[in-house]
């Protein structure tokens, strides 16, 4: 008898998306909306971040400096606080790894609607740009820990045919709190930095989502194996993040694909915030404003045109997600898969460096971001499906949230050097991108190959692998 015959009529619609099997329908629901939730908080405060360091100036540094500067500081930050969330997670079980971890950063939500300029105090210095570095160490680690928690649940096989499906969470999610958010900016009675409030919301429901998966494992009748790992911590062995990145080629070359991409995405990002700040401030200058309200002024115009920008990938991202990555792995292969975006990338920069002005570098940043949120998230989430436990809750958080940051530090590095020493124009920063994309694409390649290799191998195999 055909198993599509002994589908729900949920499962039956989800195979739009995936090849979901019987009694897989659920489990795989609740992640979807888990992940759904998380994107949706982090959009409601992801525009609140770059208004908030539009109004935090340093004398003697540009927007630009400032915004790449600040993304640098992630990465000192995360240098110290992964080997704690490492140790944590050798304690926890991943329930109690997941909750605590979203409610320590529910707290700082709290504390940093407090710090908003005008409220207790008329502006504390220096704490918008504590907020940008907590924001990005907000989304890179919530999300990471949740693409670890679902390749524990789904191991190689399920998590194969169910992550494109999981992944429209993210697309949805973004898509939905960037148009929420919006919206709400634009009533009267809701200020923009309400939205850090308002996240608690969707993070919340987020954790109790996690918690419900985790009690119901792939089917709903948990299996013995889901209730041991109920009771064991989330990485029962501490190797360490960096030994483990270090000694598997795997995860080197997978880190240094992070590091890359981030790179090349977070350059495109700082001409985008550069450029954005030049325009908005011209505008501003040209009305007369008085000088008390343009920092006001500045602020809202910035969040406005972001909330617009995030919209717009997300909903470009959402279809790619929902309708083109489960296509593109099944009739292109993994390989497809991991090159649609450095290719993607590639054409987009090419186009900026031929037409460098604001509305085109608009456009391709939508493409490029749209297809890395969808296609390329998708694909590196992936690659950990033939991961160990400690892998994934170890080595998968770090480069997740250090890499990232790690690649975010040498885009800033490249303003350093190209605005101070340097004096490079705007095409020259787009061509080095360019350059960049071509490695981006050589580690892709090679990691679609060790891939195919790990997936051959038990467990303890790629546990001793090399």
């Amino acid at each position: 008898m055909n198993s599509s015959q002994h589908l729900s009529r949920l499962e039956h619609f989800l195979r739009l998306f995936a090849k979901v099997q019987p009694r897989e329908g659920i489990t795989s629901l609740i992640l979807v909306m888990n992940l759904f939730l998380i994107l949706m908080a982090y959009y409601f405060i992801k525009p609140v971040r770059e208004g908030w360091l539009s109004v935090s100036l340093f004398q003697g540094f540009s927007q630009l400096e400032v915004k790449a500067y600040s993304a640098f500081g992630q990465s000192v930050l995360l240098v110290a606080v992964l080997p704690i969330y490492a140790k944590l997670a050798t304690i926890w079980t991943r329930r109690e790894l997941i909750l605590r971890v979203g409610a320590a950063f529910g707290v700082m939500l709290v504390v940093f609607w407090f710090l908003q300029p005008e409220f207790i105090w008329e502006q504390v210095p220096y704490v918008g740009i504590a907020f940008y570095m907590f924001v990005g160490i907000f989304s890179v680690t919530l999300v990471a820990q949740f693409w670890a928690f679902a390749a524990d649940i789904y191991g190689e096989k399920r998590g194969k045919r169910l992550f494109p499906l999981i992944a429209i969470g993210a697309s949805a999610g973004g898509a939905m709190g960037a148009w929420v958010g919006e919206r709400l900016i634009s009533l009267e009675k809701l200020a923009a930095f309400d939205l850090i409030l308002l996240s608690l919301v969707p993070l919340g429901c987020a954790l109790a989502l996690a918690a419900w998966s985790d009690r119901r494992g792939t089917y709903g009748d948990p299996s013995k194996w889901t209730k041991t790992r109920w009771q064991e911590p989330a990485a029962p062995d501490n190797e360490g993040a960096y030994h483990l990145i270090r000694k598997h080629r795997y995860l080197t070359g997978t880190a240094m694909m992070v590091l890359i991409f981030s790179w090349v995405v977070a350059s495109g990002d700082n001409i985008l915030f550069g450029l954005v700040q030049q325009s908005v401030r011209d505008n501003i200058n040209g009305l007369g404003a008085a000088p008390e309200d343009i920092s006001r002024m500045v602020n809202a115009a910035t969040t406005a045109f972001y909330g617009d920008l995030y919209f717009w990938v997300n909903i470009a991202g959402l279809l790619l997600q929902a309708f083109f990555v489960s296509r593109i792995l099944r009739y292109g292969g993994f390989m497809a898969l991991m090159l649609a975006t450095p290719l993607i990338s590639l054409a987009a920069y090419i186009s900026m460096a031929i037409a460098p002005v604001i509305g085109v570098i608009k456009a391709m940043k939508v493409a490029e971001n749209s297809s890395n949120y969808s296609v390329n998230n998708t694909a590196r989430h992936m690659l950990w499906l033939p991961a160990t436990k400690e892998m994934l809750y170890q080595a998968k958080t770090a480069i997740d949230t250090l890499f990232v940051r790690i690649g975010d530090g040498f885009a800033a590095l490249t303003v350093l050097v190209g605005t101070r020493f340097i004096a490079l124009d705007l095409v020259s920063f787009l061509l080095i991108n360019v350059l960049l994309i071509f490695v981006w694409i050589g580690i892709a390649i090679f990691l679609v190959y060790e891939n195919r290799r790990l997936r051959q191998l038990t467990p303890e195999q790629v546990a001793a692998s090399t």
